[in-house]
């Protein structure tokens, strides 16, 4: 193994860094998650949590990741044979997909090229086209990590209600939720799925459903088996703090600090940082000459930038070289960009000298692989944080 100074640039979109702080929270004691304390504790977290997800609908917290979340949206608001939209922005939907066939819902794939969102007018259009309101719910993703492309779910929720149609709107902020602006509540959603590994600043374990009012009025007639997975028992004992089975006590502690953290720094602070940090990472791709996989402007990630190699070179060799001589960690290409990308993660507890760091050493890298391209982009970066530093 090779011995590495410094500290690792953990720059993949997630897991995201952890600060100092919530990993201190996480080492605490276990308390006994049936005591009065514990009680007390989680139904102020649950109120801190509405905050980050901009709502005052219930939020339920599993012990899973982010794939635990989407099922737990889906067997609680649907039934087998039940009628879907889903949309092809990227890996991460077509898993989604994958997992909804598997429980027996009928899904429409919309079709995509991985390099644009989800078109409200096309979904309008086939909206309109289903007279029979078959539909039963619209499944997006907000930001989607495999290819740094960004949803507008406003825009979705009016097309759906343009129409007049009864489907319920469930959306993956996975890779999104504190460190995009979400809105759960003024935007109309009615399942939002979110995990604790990225934005939210915590290691893998603990995934998220806030739900609204016409999604838990769907629950109670839905068909679909569920256990582990019941929102029913789990709103039922937080009333009281608890959950009906064992909670991931300690990953609790921290989140509670994670959402101090963001909400002390406040939420629009917090999605200006990152759109900072977006540009910037853009215009070093723009500047070394290279190509982003999102096409349009409006749609680009704030959370990772996913950046196309030139032809007949390999992103997992320049990820390989970086790892090695500098200890980086870029995101890999998936799917059917599977070596032809790599993603540049800039997201979570994150700082103007980390990004300059981790495109430092992928403008080294590049050098080091033989990746044709042009020098500067790091200084247009830097350019640019500077330009905008009182922000």
């Amino acid at each position: 193994m090779t011995y590495n100074d410094g500290f690792h640039f953990l720059q993949i979109p997630g897991p995201s860094n952890i600060p100092g702080e919530v990993l201190r929270a996480i080492e605490k004691p276990t308390i006994d998650h049936r005591g009065t304390d514990f009680g007390m504790f989680t139904r102020e977290l649950l109120e801190k949590t509405k905050k980050i997800f901009q709502t005052d609908s219930p939020i339920i917290i599993f012990p899973a990741s982010g794939t635990g979340a989407w099922e737990a949206a889906l067997v609680n608001t649907l039934s087998p044979g039940d009628k879907t939209l889903m949309f092809e922005t990227g890996h991460f939907a077509s898993l989604w997909n994958d997992l909804a066939i598997k429980l027996g819902i009928k899904t429409e794939f919309i079709e995509g090229d991985w390099r644009h969102g989800i078109s409200s007018d096309k979904l309008q259009e086939r909206l309109s086209a289903d007279r029979k309101k078959e539909i039963k719910a619209v499944c997006c993703i907000h930001n989607e990590t495999s290819t740094g492309i960004v949803s507008n779910i406003e825009d979705i929720r009016k097309a759906i209600d343009s129409e007049n149609h009864p489907a319920l709107l469930l959306v993956d902020t996975i890779s999104s939720l504190g460190s995009i602006d979400y809105r759960h509540q003024d935007w109309g959603v009615d399942v939002t799925i979110a995990c604790s590994q990225k934005g939210l600043m915590l290691p893998p374990g603990l995934s998220f459903n806030a739900i609204s009012e016409k999604a838990l009025l769907a629950s109670k007639k839905a068909k679909s088996a569920r256990s582990y997975w019941d929102w029913e028992p789990m709103l039922k004992n937080n009333i009281e703090g608890f959950f009906p089975y064992t909670p991931a006590t300690n990953l609790l502690f921290g989140l509670d600090v994670a959402c101090d953290m963001l909400l002390s720094e406040g939420l629009d602070s917090v999605f200006i940082r990152h759109a900072r940090f977006g540009e910037a990472t853009r215009q070093a791709v723009q500047a070394w000459g290279l190509e982003t996989v999102c096409m349009e402007p409006s749609q680009h990630s704030n959370v990772l930038t996913g950046v196309f190699v030139p032809e007949n070179h390999d992103a997992d060799h320049v990820r390989k070289i970086i790892l090695e001589r500098f200890n980086m960690s870029l995101g890999t290409g998936l799917g059917k960009l599977k070596g032809k990308v790599f993603r540049i993660g800039h997201l979570g507890h994150f700082n103007d000298l980390m990004l300059i760091g981790s495109l430092g050493g992928v403008e080294m890298g590049f050098e080091l692989a033989d990746i044709p391209h042009q020098k500067g982009g790091v200084s247009r970066a830097m350019n640019y944080l500077i330009s905008t530093a009182t922000q």
